[in-house]
């Protein structure tokens, strides 16, 4: 656990350093939970987007992308059930005046098992080195199937409670598993009560007479009050997707992990509309499709798993998440949900207006089902963020900090570098920069012996550095560093642009 802190420690401060992230009003002692976006940060951040954006709206002839607004009827939160279920279980520790999510503690304690497992797992794995098998150890050593044992009945007590909203039942698993407070260390324990999430504000000329309304805390729903306007107006045919990019708002009492857990967030989803009684086909389909556009970022398959739900919300009968290992351990990044019919059911009674779907093929109407594929762009982020970031010991013993980003990501596709601030360098090396400027995002720089300039741009997750040299003038050419082997090859310059092309590679998810 010390080994995962330190290295959590050291993405939030890589993060500050080299501008990626800061603590908003940082000035004033910050915000809690709330995060800005520096002038790296905004470009990997916008790269997600566009990556996401590019594999799910543009490759897809039948999926339509919208930006609806924050600010939405307040009858809209009534029918999705916000306004009445959008609710976390909260839980103080009498002594530390501490508060947590019930359901938290209670995970958090699963983790912590399931790191002794992980243990078991790495201690056999030294010993029997090639030979070992993993699957048979674990359905075998006695240790480990302890171990899950408990992890299978703490996960049935706790998902009954969910289930049955049984908070006295959550409080009472909390005792019985021993779960102390992180601060005082005691287990002086509090009832469990629901908090409501949404964060309200008013709407009005004077707030006398205004009317409540909420920041939005997801964006499907602005998806599905939109459904009939996209349908009709884009003459789409079921099954069709319509995705969305935007910001969200959670009024989280236990935000934490940097910006996994914040109260203004970002989401990427995108729900798609199919005829009833298909949806777990398409399901099943988004499930596999979701998780190969994630290893298409070169990320190893290991770090992710999916995690079936045990408690199915109110309107799914299907969901699983795709979780990646965090510094801090598996922790869900996308949920796949097949919501049935829920949605678009509630607004009609709601709202009055039939939002159904005329199929010719069947020739009859009917109300669509929906699969959600909805993923957080500050989980990705982080998740991204955190594999690439690495130290690494080189021959003559030095250490250089490296960030690995996958290049279609990286704020910078390349760094342009004059040898000297001298000899006409540096005019050659802004005649190179303007004719790549176009195509590819660039930095410039002349500050510093180029391999402190290396360092940086290492640092910074720059993938190619143009280095210009007094042979530049006479040859034309240059030298092209690759960040991960920091091998070197003389390029054309009339070749860079067709080089850089050809190493950043478009974005594929077939």
């Amino acid at each position: 656990m010390a080994n995962q802190e330190e290295a959590f420690k050291k993405v939030v401060s890589h993060a500050k350093e080299y501008g990626y992230i800061f603590p908003s009003s940082e000035i004033y002692d910050g915000l809690a939970a709330v995060y800005d976006y520096g002038q790296l940060g905004v470009e990997l951040k916008n790269n997600i987007k566009q990556y996401w954006w590019k594999s799910m709206v543009q490759y897809h002839e039948n999926i339509v992308g919208i930006d609806s607004a924050i600010f939405m009827h307040p009858s809209i939160w009534k029918a999705s059930g916000h306004v009445d279920a959008f609710n976390d279980p909260l839980i103080d520790n009498k002594d530390s005046k501490k508060r947590y999510r019930a359901d938290v503690l209670i995970e958090d304690h699963i983790a912590k098992i399931e790191d002794k497992i992980k243990k078991e797992v790495e201690k056999a794995q030294k010993r029997f080195g090639d030979a070992f098998n993993r699957e048979q150890f674990v359905s075998t050593n006695p240790r480990v199937l302890e171990h899950q044992a408990k992890i299978d009945e703490i996960t049935r007590r706790y998902s009954e409670c969910m289930n049955a909203n049984d908070l006295a039942g959550l409080r009472q698993l909390i005792i019985d598993l021993e779960i102390a407070c992180p601060i005082s260390g005691t287990r002086n324990w509090t009832e469990v009560r629901q908090f409501n999430l949404m964060f309200a504000t008013k709407m009005g000329s004077v707030s006398e007479g205004s009317d409540t309304i909420y920041l939005r805390p997801e964006t499907a729903q602005g998806i599905f009050v939109n459904f009939l306007n996209v349908q009709k107006s884009g003459r789409m045919k079921v099954p069709f997707g319509i995705a969305q990019i935007g910001k969200a708002f959670r009024n989280e009492i236990v935000a934490r992990q940097f910006i996994f857990r914040m109260r203004e967030f970002e989401q990427m989803e995108m729900q798609f509309f199919v005829r009833p009684g298909e949806e777990l086909k398409w399901f099943e389909y988004w499930k596999a499709e979701r998780l190969k556009w994630h290893l298409s970022m070169g990320i190893p398959a290991e770090k992710y798993r999916y995690h079936d739900h045990e408690k199915l919300a109110h309107y799914a009968n299907a969901a699983t998440d795709i979780e990646f290992e965090f510094p801090f351990g598996f922790k869900e990044l996308e949920g796949i949900h097949s919501r049935t019919d829920f949605d678009l059911t509630r607004h009609s009674e709601f709202s009055g207006k039939k939002l159904q779907y005329f199929d010719s093929e069947l020739n009859e109407n009917y109300t669509p089902y929906v699969i959600e594929t909805s993923i957080g762009v500050d989980r990705t982020f982080l998740a991204v963020f955190s594999h690439a970031l690495k130290e690494e010991t080189l021959e003559d013993g030095s250490v250089r900090s490296v960030l690995g980003l996958p290049a279609v990501l990286a704020p910078y596709k390349a760094a342009v570098l004059p040898l000297v601030k001298k000899d006409g360098l540096p005019e050659k090396a802004r005649e190179i920069f303007d004719m790549l400027k176009f195509d590819f995002m660039l930095q410039y720089d002349e500050k510093d012996a180029i391999g402190r300039r290396y360092r940086r741009q290492d640092a910074i997750g720059t993938p190619y550095c143009i280095t210009v040299d007094n042979d530049t003038l006479s040859d034309n050419s240059v030298t092209v560093r690759e960040r991960d082997t920091m091998s070197q090859e003389r390029i054309p310059i009339e070749n860079l642009k067709t080089y850089l092309h050809q190493h950043i590679q478009p974005i594929s998810v077939q």
